[in-house]
């Protein structure tokens, strides 16, 4: 792991940005507060309905039956599970053992499995038998000393009495290792303490609106922000708990009319999705007060949209490895909400190097890499993160990110930014959703391609619309995509982005 400064050490402590307290201590706290609060699980295969304290004495039994085998503080458990209560159960038991859990996204296929199995040494894994495509596969855990499997023995592992009480840890040792999405090598694994998560969850919980409502939650609790909001935010703050195990938008909008559930934001694939629907009504919207953006570059197009329908977009900016750096209030000004991606959050730091990257640095930050090699080149001794983000900050501190260093088009020398030009493509009314990569050109080196995802009943714009629409814009003709194509949907990683590796090789192939 890093070194982090004895500076920063003491300051985080002494401001109470880094306690005494565990994430076990902060379920057992939340669960004690408020255990009737509902718990629920909307699911064509696997639905389930409880209280918070239901879903603790299932953590407990299984917390209590894998201490029986020999799991303990520090000890690693793998969970590959969609969105259902044995999902909670897990995060739950382990927090309660001082064990190190490390959540896999569900559709993962056996190349990413095999590799984080490789890379944490599990001592529990615990995985679902089947749920779509995914298949559980003995053989990519045949090493781990006790495996579960829901739908085929997972109760097995349930001791008959609960465990009573936590098990001592240091809150600075790791709590969680939460691997990234992988868009352009094999995922990377970010490892967080007790005291940078826990930090995160009560940063990120009072970012939120506190009439934000009855949130319907459909991120994977694989990935990092969708288990925070789906087991640590509710516990914290005893909120309703109602997880989708798939993203539907027609089940989303049946959801949000018979429960009085909401869709609060995500990546903007989410919102679109969901007001694209041919079932999206105007009394649908009246329960989406806000959208809280983040995720994926958020698009002004985007914002404007959801302002115009009188929903409040507010945005942030974060990673796996630094959650929360930048937010808007979700009540400031329309022009910080719609166009920036906010201020900085108490605790964090930034700057921004000569050639724009973002630097980072706050009590949220993490320990650093599973691999030491990647640890090494992504920190500096000062404690500073290289996020690879290219910003610019206003005359009011308020951050825009404005590309990623990777996501440059270098035409004839030429640097395009892949953001400017999608912001531009996102203003055609049939265009929902875009992203601009880089071709090969056997004259320029490379030139900017456009894919495309379509609005409903709208018709791939031909290349002269388009000219047209870019020459209106006023954007220099060298930014202008040479290249358009319609998409039925983007490879996404489980938070949403889009795999611009994948539609590169994709458009680099001989057609």
């Amino acid at each position: 792991m890093r070194t982090i400064p004895s500076e920063l050490v003491k300051r985080y402590e002494a401001e109470g940005w880094w306690t005494r307290e565990t994430i076990g201590d902060l379920l057992a706290r939340g669960l004690r507060a408020a255990p009737d609060t509902e718990f629920r699980v909307h699911s064509e295969v696997r639905p389930w309905s409880g209280t918070f304290a239901d879903v603790e004495v299932m953590a407990r039994r299984l917390a209590a039956g894998l201490r029986e085998r020999g799991v303990g503080p520090g000890d690693t458990v793998v969970l590959q599970l969609p969105n259902w209560v044995e999902a909670a159960a897990v995060f739950w038991a382990s927090a309660f053992l001082g064990a190190v859990v490390v959540p896999v996204v569900h559709f993962y296929g056996p190349k990413e499995v095999r590799y984080i199995v490789a890379a944490t040494r599990p001592h529990v894994f615990v995985g679902a038998e089947r749920f779509g495509r995914l298949e559980f596969q003995a053989e990519l855990c045949e090493d781990v000393p006790v495996v579960g499997v829901v739908g085929r023995d997972f109760e097995d592992l349930l001791a008959d009495e609960p465990l009573t009480g936590l098990l001592p840890v240091d809150p600075a040792s790791p709590a969680l290792i939460a691997f990234t999405s992988g868009t352009t090598r094999d995922p990377k694994g970010v490892v967080h303490s007790h005291q940078t998560l826990g930090f995160e969850t009560r940063q990120l919980a009072a970012s939120y609106p506190p009439d934000r409502g009855r949130q319907f939650t459909v991120a994977p609790v694989g990935h990092f922000i969708g288990m925070v909001n789906a087991f640590l935010i509710p516990v914290l703050d005893g909120t309703p708990v109602n997880l989708g195990d798939t993203w539907n938008p027609g089940q989303a909008l049946a959801l949000l009319e018979s429960e009085g559930l909401v869709v609060g934001g995500g990546a903007p694939y989410y919102m679109t999705s969901l007001l694209d629907h041919p079932d999206c009504t105007p009394g649908h919207l009246a329960h989406m007060k806000y959208a809280g953006m983040g995720g994926a570059a958020v698009p002004s197009a985007v914002t404007t949209r959801l302002e115009s329908l009188g929903i409040a977009p507010f945005r942030a900016y974060g990673s796996t490895e630094h959650p929360s750096v930048t937010c808007t209030a979700y009540d400031g000004p329309a022009a910080k909400r719609l166009y920036t991606d906010g201020n900085l959050l108490p605790g964090a730091e930034l700057r921004l190097t000569e050639d724009g990257e973002i630097l980072t640095r706050g009590p949220d930050l993490c320990l650093g890499y599973t691999d030491p090699a990647l640890t090494e080149a992504a920190f500096d001794d000062e404690g500073w993160y290289r996020t690879g983000d290219i910003g610019v900050l206003d005359e009011d501190g308020y951050l825009t990110i404005t590309d990623r260093k990777a996501d440059v088009i270098i035409r004839g020398g030429e640097n395009i930014s892949a953001v400017e030009v999608e912001e531009v493509l996102l203003a055609m009314e049939a265009v929902a959703e875009a992203a601009v990569v880089a071709a090969p050109d056997p004259r320029l080196g490379e030139h900017a391609a456009a894919l495309v995802r379509l609005r409903p009943g709208h018709a791939l714009p031909s290349m002269e619309e388009m000219r047209a629409h870019f020459q209106r814009a006023g954007i220099a003709r060298q930014k202008w995509p040479e290249e358009l194509h319609a998409v039925d949907d983007f490879p996404r990683t489980p938070s949403g982005k889009v795999k611009k590796f994948l539609l590169r090789k994709h458009i680099a192939a001989p057609q």
